[in-house]
């Protein structure tokens, strides 16, 4: 029995030992050629894959970021044109006001001198014509009183010549 069990279970066969190690190593050769190379191909073309993704994504966040703040740039640079036409729009209204204001108080000015010179026509008219009949009247009661009719013309011109007189005494009194 002690024959038996010495073959069995300690007998280290070194043939065995090569013929495995060689199985061994043939096997890992196989399948480094055949698995590992492919497997490991595979990940480093989806490490690839992977790393392009999160290049591309960071490459379309800067974008997108470069695309707001031009966004946001083209906003107020519009808000600030708003602003200088309003601004200027308001200041052609203020401008266009006092012109306005200007040209009114220039016709009103030029319609009360007009009324001025009108009145002051209208007023020489009325002493003029004032004077006419107060010189008819005072003809006709001085011939009234003389008795008899002088020459009205001659009396016309006296008349009018003492009045005259009187107008630039009177306009010369002011």
């Amino acid at each position: 029995m002690g024959d038996v069990l010495k073959g069995t279970l300690l007998d280290i066969n070194i043939w065995n030992f090569i013929w495995s190690a060689v199985n061994i190593i043939i096997l890992f050769i196989l399948l480094r050629i055949f698995l590992f190379k492919p497997i490991n191909k595979l990940m480093n073309d989806r490490t690839e894959s992977i790393q392009k993704d999160i290049d591309d994504a960071k490459k379309a966040k800067e974008e997108a970021e470069e695309l707001k703040q031009q966004y946001a740039d083209s906003i107020s640079d519009a808000k600030d044109e708003a602003n200088r036409i309003i601004m200027k729009a308001h200041e052609d209204a203020e401008s266009e006001k006092a012109a306005i204001i200007e040209r009114s108080k220039a016709e009103a000015e030029d319609i009360v001198s007009a009324a001025g010179k009108a009145a002051e026509s209208e007023r020489r008219r009325v002493i003029q014509q004032a004077q006419s009949q107060i010189a008819d009247l005072a003809i006709e009661a001085a011939s009234k009183v003389v008795g008899a009719n002088l020459d009205d013309e001659k009396n016309r011109r006296l008349v009018d010549e003492f009045l005259s007189e009187e107008s630039a005494e009177e306009g010369g009194d002011k």
